[in-house]
């Protein structure tokens, strides 16, 4: 997914229909997620033989559709880009994980969660970890590599850091219920 279309429901197609900036827009959002887009994230061993990112483009967009104006994205990779259309754009590379979470830190004030969406391997996971426990609320975490990898212990223990919840959305099938899940129980 290479086009950069406007996403429905994404905060800037909430402000083009409102007719307001995006950034008044940005205020109603209550989740950020940050999504990985390096390199890793184009294996192809996701649903129809599609890559990591396509499916989570697409599952980012159902998501959005159904909660419209209450997602932010984020794509990470070497460095980290605010997407107000809605879809993460593919970076490639490294991922570095410290560099999006001091990115997002800015958005830590209540009422905001923060979701990672990665295969867990950061360049600078000690990094990460330290950065995240610096934040006010909770982060958590959906793991979308192969099942029982380093990244899924990685993404396990940096949403414990502040009591968030990891979920594994298996080759990153189903991935707009696995963020609306953790969105609607705030427990």
């Amino acid at each position: 997914m290479t086009n950069m279309s406007i996403v429905p429901g994404s905060l800037q197609a909430l402000a083009s229909q409102n007719n307001k900036s995006i950034a008044e827009t940005f205020t109603s959002a209550e989740c950020l997620v940050l999504v990985d887009t390096s390199g890793s994230m184009g294996e192809h061993d996701s649903r129809g033989g599609k890559s990591r990112y396509d499916v989570a483009c697409e599952e980012l967009a159902n998501l959005q559709a159904r909660m419209p104006g209450k997602i932010a994205v984020l794509s990470f990779s070497d460095t980290t880009v605010f997407c107000p259309g809605g879809q993460p754009i593919n970076l490639g590379s490294s991922t570095n994980l410290r560099g999006a979470l001091e990115f997002a830190k800015c958005a830590d004030v209540p009422g905001v969660r923060f979701v990672v969406i990665s295969d867990g391997q950061p360049d600078d996971a000690a990094g990460a970890l330290k950065l995240a426990a610096q934040y006010h609320n909770r982060i958590d975490t959906i793991y979308v590599g192969p099942e029982g990898g380093y990244g899924q212990e990685f993404l396990a223990r940096l949403a414990s850091v502040k009591n968030g919840k990891s979920l594994v959305s298996a080759q990153a099938k189903e991935l707009s219920s696995t963020v609306e899940t953790l969105l609607l129980n705030a427990g």
